[in-house]
């Protein structure tokens, strides 16, 4: 395990939001353990101590780890955010995970308008207003270099029958702002990627899917491996596009999707075995 001192992000300071569960818990340990100073935000400071306090636990020896309640919709708090870690020498790495799914969000026809109005203002401007810092900080402590890695989904590539237009839209601004700073401040040195994930083993998921062997078959043939993706998975590709190793890495819609947006007739069998997440375990391996 690499300490404080080693490893493949040692030295950078990061911001991470959404940072209490799923990919951004996965890659808040990541980082940890590669030697990272983390900010963790989200909006519920119970559940960041829950994580910040798994994360201590699997990386006992983490440089430095915190956390800050920050709701992205709200340029404040992401510029607060950002500025936190001013005295830690100036913000490296950006990861502007935090979004939302809404339960009524639907087709062209049936999603409210506060719901697409909500969905855009976490999931495009909280990605707008982190960006938008990440640049301001950058520059603020004269850094050569920077990593922003924007959380967009596979659904911004492919198209869907059960419709989240208010998400799907939402993912695919992501994609295209991404793009767009990617080229801006790429003299700067400043990388800018998309993480597009498959959708994922979550307990939400789960929940939603239920005994219903018919819904959870039309969407597991669609993956070549028979499974969903899990979190850790998404976050080994965060360390990745965070590092120095990416440093060619700019503008790209970073699909980590088990080969799902590229199949058409998948195989039979049982499912590949997959992975399991570090925030499930006592100790990291």
């Amino acid at each position: 395990m690499a300490s404080s001192g080693r490893g493949r992000l040692a030295g950078k300071n990061a911001v991470i939001t959404g940072a209490a569960g799923g990919i951004g818990l996965e890659t808040s340990i990541l980082f940890a353990k590669e030697g990272a100073n983390v900010l963790m935000t989200d909006i519920s400071q119970e559940a960041l101590d829950k994580a910040a306090g798994k994360v201590k636990q699997l990386v006992p020896d983490a440089s430095r780890v915190e956390t800050r309640l920050c709701d992205v919709s709200k340029e404040a708090d992401v510029k607060a955010a950002v500025e936190h870690l001013d005295s830690w020498g100036g913000l490296d790495v950006m990861f502007n995970n935090a979004g939302i799914m809404h339960a009524r969000d639907d087709d062209a026809l049936n999603t409210p308008e506060d719901i697409w109005d909500l969905t855009h203002n976490i999931n495009v401007k909280g990605v707008w207003y982190g960006s938008k810092h990440a640049v301001l900080a950058l520059r603020r402590h004269g850094k050569k270099k920077g990593s922003i890695v924007n959380t967009a989904s596979v659904v911004a590539l492919v198209g869907s029958a059960t419709p989240q237009l208010a998400y799907t839209a939402s993912k695919g601004a992501v994609l295209a702002l991404t793009r767009e700073l990617a080229i801006v401040h790429a003299r700067e040195g400043f990388r800018f990627n998309s993480l597009c994930p498959a959708p994922l083993n979550t307990p939400l998921l789960q929940d939603w899917l239920g005994d219903d062997q018919a819904k959870r078959h039309r969407r597991e043939v669609h993956f070549p491996t028979g499974r969903f993706g899990e979190a850790v998975e998404q976050a080994q590709a965060v360390v990745f596009l965070a590092s120095d190793e990416s440093s060619f890495v700019n503008g790209t819609d970073f699909v980590v999707d088990g080969g799902m947006t590229k199949a058409y007739v998948t195989p039979e069998g049982p499912a590949a075995p997959p992975p399991v997440n570090n925030a499930a375990k006592d100790r990291l391996d």
